[in-house]
């Protein structure tokens, strides 16, 4: 664990802010309160969700257009190459079988 991680674990509260090691029955004691915390309320988890959603970058209607008609392309693209191998790979094994 380098100097940077310790920092944040100790800003987190998750590492002791001493510079030694923690022992394991100070782990198991930590782990022990992590369980132990009051769980979040139904609205709180809903309000904290609706709060996340309104932070994400929601592409507009003509990047989802464009992203779908790249995305279909490279499918249609891969399909008719992976058929084509297949089907010449197929030819050229019963021609090297066929006597």
């Amino acid at each position: 664990m380098n100097r940077e991680q310790k920092r944040m674990m100790q800003r987190q509260g998750q590492a002791p802010a001493e510079g030694g090691a923690s022992s394991r029955r100070d782990a198991a004691v930590q782990a022990r309160q992590r369980r132990t915390r009051e769980r979040t309320t139904i609205k709180q988890f809903f309000r904290e969700i609706r709060e996340e959603m309104r932070q994400v970058a929601w592409p507009s209607r003509a990047e989802v257009r464009n992203y779908t008609g790249i995305v279909l392309f490279v499918l249609i693209f891969m399909t008719i190459l992976i058929f084509g191998l297949g089907y010449g790979f197929s030819k050229f094994v019963t021609f090297l079988y066929a006597k």
